[in-house]
């Protein structure tokens, strides 16, 4: 997902006195060394009619496109707090420790007034409040919510709306034209990717699909598991992962494995897929624009060889995950809803700045807060060769991308089979040769059902 964000670039302090004289607000503080935390703080919404105060507390991801983290905070967050009196706290965390910290919070009923990650947090359902009215403000506003979002974030069964999304990722295929060119095959296919994988090791320039317990290798193989029609659940949200389809998926990707890549991918953490292709080793991953973006803005030479396609088409279709799905909570213990509330339809109703400042990587999941037509036409005038390379990804983001737990809904039990990483670790068993592809999917089945079984009971499936 993203080696552009570098701990280290985050490290050290500003002078708070400094900032504000700068800023002319509360105070602004980027990366508390050794803590992977920055703060911002903003000071002051009129929510239907009435002034809106107090302090309102934001916790969310150290974006892999650092120009967004400078909108969000210097820009955005700064200027509605300013116009409605209320002081806006950013805390930027690396993505890795958001699970961890939204549990905690839970646990303890205290934490910010926002929480925001970058897939639905469905299991902390009764923790937070229900966000229709945000959902409704902005469809008020600029139209309906899209299928995604809503499939992403609504519960059918609870009728509730557990998060609020205000973003979701295109998840294309990155990769070398040079290196590909030279065995003269495209990755347009699944198949194309096993013949090409051998001759690319050969010339030194592995494939690169995580299968480690990170998010990114979760989104990449069950997006490569629904290309062969293998999936987590039905439409009616039963488990379906044992099949013939998953287990040819997860023997057709032990073979690319073995012929086409290296042990590493077991051991990678979110930002290793970006430091593959950087390197210049590397000749393809699945991962978001952050992946071209950096080599954009530091000038590397190989950045005009990075192109982007839809995911492969596999034997069944050409279906993909949203890379992330930016998704924010108010917990219930929240001392500001209110202002919580307002600060994120404001931002969806706005949107065309943020998806802007992330230089297309946030799409909205409100189609009129930004439609695909103008999408397209700002992607056609970005100046970055190939030109008009990023066009493709209005094609991704309407035909080919699906919400977490397709073709049902993201639920509890989907949430706990991903946050626990039980999908790369039934593919790296097979690539590491420690269990065949049938029992690989026979054990991930026995834990996927126990799962399933446990939210059942609870009521929320």
């Amino acid at each position: 997902m993203a080696s552009s964000d570098d701990p280290s670039r985050r490290e050290g302090r500003y002078d708070r006195r400094e900032l504000i004289r700068r800023a002319g607000v509360a105070g602004v503080s980027i990366g508390v060394a050794g803590s992977g935390f920055g703060q911002a703080f903003y000071g002051p919404l009129r929510f239907k009619g009435r002034w809106l105060k107090g302090d309102l507390t934001i916790i969310q991801w150290a974006h892999f496109v650092p120009a967004y983290d400078k909108w969000f905070t210097d820009v955005w967050s700064k200027n509605w707090g300013q116009k409605n009196d209320v002081q806006v706290k950013v805390d930027l965390i690396l993505n890795t420790l958001l699970p961890a910290r939204a549990a905690a919070e839970a646990a303890a009923g205290s934490g910010h007034d926002l929480f925001f990650n970058l897939s639905p947090q469905a299991q902390f359902e009764d923790q937070v409040i229900n966000h229709v009215e945000i959902v409704q403000e902005v469809q008020r506003k600029v139209g309906k919510i899209g299928g995604l979002g809503k499939r992403a974030t609504y519960n059918p069964k609870t009728k509730k709306w557990f998060a609020f999304a205000d973003n979701y990722v295109p998840d294309p295929v990155v990769w070398r034209h040079d290196y590909w060119n030279g065995v003269g095959i495209a990755p347009s296919t699944w198949e194309n990717v096993r013949k090409a994988a051998p001759k690319l090791k050969a010339a030194g320039h592995p494939i690169g699909i995580g299968q480690s317990a990170e998010l990114d290798s979760n989104m990449a193989l069950i997006a490569f598991m629904m290309c062969f029609g293998a999936y987590v659940q039905d439409a009616k949200h039963r488990v379906t992962i044992k099949s013939k389809h998953t287990i040819e998926a997860v023997k057709f990707m032990a073979d690319i494995f073995q012929s086409g890549e290296t042990d590493e991918i077991f051991g990678w953490t979110p930002a290793s897929n970006n430091n593959f292709i950087y390197s210049g080793k590397g000749s393809m991953i699945l991962n978001a624009i952050s992946a071209t973006r950096t080599p954009e803005d530091l000038g590397l030479p190989f950045a005009d060889q990075l192109y982007i396609y839809p995911i492969p088409k596999g034997p069944t279709q050409r279906l993909g995950l949203e890379h992330v799905m930016g998704s924010y909570s108010i917990w219930k213990f929240a001392q500001n809803i209110p202002a919580a509330k307002q600060f994120m339809a404001d931002l969806e109703i706005n949107y065309k700045d943020a998806f802007l400042a992330s230089k297309f990587y946030n799409f909205p999941t409100f189609p009129g807060a930004l439609p695909f037509k103008k999408i397209q036409k700002l992607a056609a005038a970005d100046p970055h060769k190939p030109r008009g390379k990023y066009q493709v990804l209005t094609t991704i983001a309407q035909k080919y991308t699906v919400n977490p737990g397709y073709p049902g809904y993201t639920n509890a039990a989907f949430s706990e089979v991903f946050g626990k990483f039980l999908i790369p670790k039934m593919f790296a068993q097979v690539s590491q040769g420690k269990m065949s592809a049938a029992d690989a999917v026979s054990a991930a089945d026995h834990d996927f059902k126990d799962i399933y079984a446990k939210w059942r009971k609870l009521g929320k499936i």
